[in-house]
């Protein structure tokens, strides 16, 4: 069989007819030029804020379960569509759902986590010279056999999965941008597009904001090898290649800068000073499956104080992250303060590591700016500040 490309577009990649006919020709450009397709696709434009808002409509806490049923509905109908549309170009195409495409989760509805791809389906359809689409952000359960969702952005996962399960040439990832920029040119119009990075940097990246590819399919990629190509659904010229080392020979000081303007924060007041006291906060947390991003906690300043935790999580887990909290007021804390409008900024490069005073420098430049830090988050590469939104 010919190498195999993997294809994925994202929801204003297929949002009307006109986009769908036009990703079902690249699609076939891609097949007529002697490689075995896949394609995963997103649902249409708004389609899945559509869907959330008529659960929202009939329930004010939408079962999971039921929430990943309908929410599957999106992608299903996208693909249907686009093999119609390659039909049309004479090309044989199939298009799968994620249970039939073999992408197996956990059980965790709304977020489920990908424990395996069974692909003999989809090669089974490549060898009879089909193009495959799949429907993406969704699988089936290992134990419970019900349908499951992957979470926002969970199509590039997707895609880097079955990239991955069929040792795929490259996973080009088709977006309305041409690539991953030094900083969101919306906002910087002279950001300048990166020709190749490393899934180091782009990890962080993803982690702080930056929405051009999912940080869990980041991840996948980068634990199974797959070579990533992001690049726009509009435009001919390479994107940005994202592979394990990015261009090494002179590495910038600072590689992009990132923002997000979806965090929240919460604080909780008077949290014993002994040993267990955080644990049980944060594996209350991990329960409710809410992701908790920067922690700071306070020590306190006397013998026999209680302490301050502050940490951040997405502003979509607020609500189950108080809920989650809630049993333990009294014991594990005496106050929670949740602080709803918060955001995010980040500086993200390899070559900090080698360079001291970047620190003295962000924080120079937002005070500069009238700007005020409300918590800090370093890694060797990054340097984060939470701030009002």
């Amino acid at each position: 069989m010919s190498a195999t490309i993997v294809m994925k577009f994202g929801g204003t990649s297929v949002a009307d007819a006109e986009h769908i006919q036009s990703a079902a020709r690249r699609i076939v450009h891609k097949r007529e030029e002697g490689y075995s397709v896949v394609a995963v696709l997103s649902a249409r434009g708004k389609t899945t804020d559509e869907l959330i808002a008529m659960a929202e409509e009939v329930s004010a806490d939408p079962d999971p379960r039921e929430m990943d049923m309908l929410l599957s509905t999106g992608e299903r109908i996208a693909c249907a569509l686009c093999a119609m549309a390659i039909h049309d170009l004479g090309h044989r195409a199939i298009s799968l759902t994620g249970s039939q495409a073999g992408i197996v989760t956990d059980e965790s509805h709304t977020k489920a986590l990908i424990v395996d791809v069974r692909a003999d389906r989809i090669r089974a359809a490549l060898e009879k010279d089909n193009i495959v689409l799949v429907a993406g952000f969704q699988g089936v359960s290992s134990a419970g056999r019900d349908v499951t969702t992957l979470g926002r952005g969970g199509s590039d996962t997707s895609a880097v999965a079955v990239a991955a399960a069929l040792d795929a040439q490259v996973c080009e990832i088709y977006t309305d941008v041409l690539g991953v920029f030094t900083a969101d040119p919306r906002i910087v119009p002279d950001a300048r597009k990166l020709e190749t990075v490393s899934f180091e940097e782009v990890l962080e990246m993803a982690a702080s904001g930056a929405g051009v590819l999912q940080l869990r399919s980041v991840e996948y990629a980068r634990n199974h090898g797959v070579r990533i190509h992001c690049r726009s659904s509009f435009d001919e010229q390479p994107g940005t290649v994202v592979e394990a080392e990015g261009d090494t020979m002179e590495q910038p000081l600072i590689t992009a800068v990132t923002h997000s303007r979806s965090e929240s924060r919460i604080t909780l007041i008077g949290v014993p000073d002994a040993p267990g006291a955080a644990a049980r906060i944060f594996e209350a947390l991990a329960g409710a499956n809410v992701n908790v991003d920067m922690i700071v906690q306070n020590e306190p300043a006397s013998a026999g104080g209680l302490a301050e935790i502050s940490f951040t999580v997405p502003r979509e887990d607020l609500r189950v992250a108080r809920a989650a909290l809630e049993p333990l007021a009294g014991e594990a804390f005496a106050e929670l303060h949740a602080h709803e409008e918060m955001g995010k900024v980040s500086i993200v490069g390899a070559g900090m590591r080698s360079h001291p005073g970047v620190a003295a420098k962000v924080f120079g430049v937002l005070a500069g700016e009238g700007v005020n830090i409300d918590m800090i988050s370093t890694s060797p590469i990054k340097i984060s500040c939470v701030i009002d939104r």
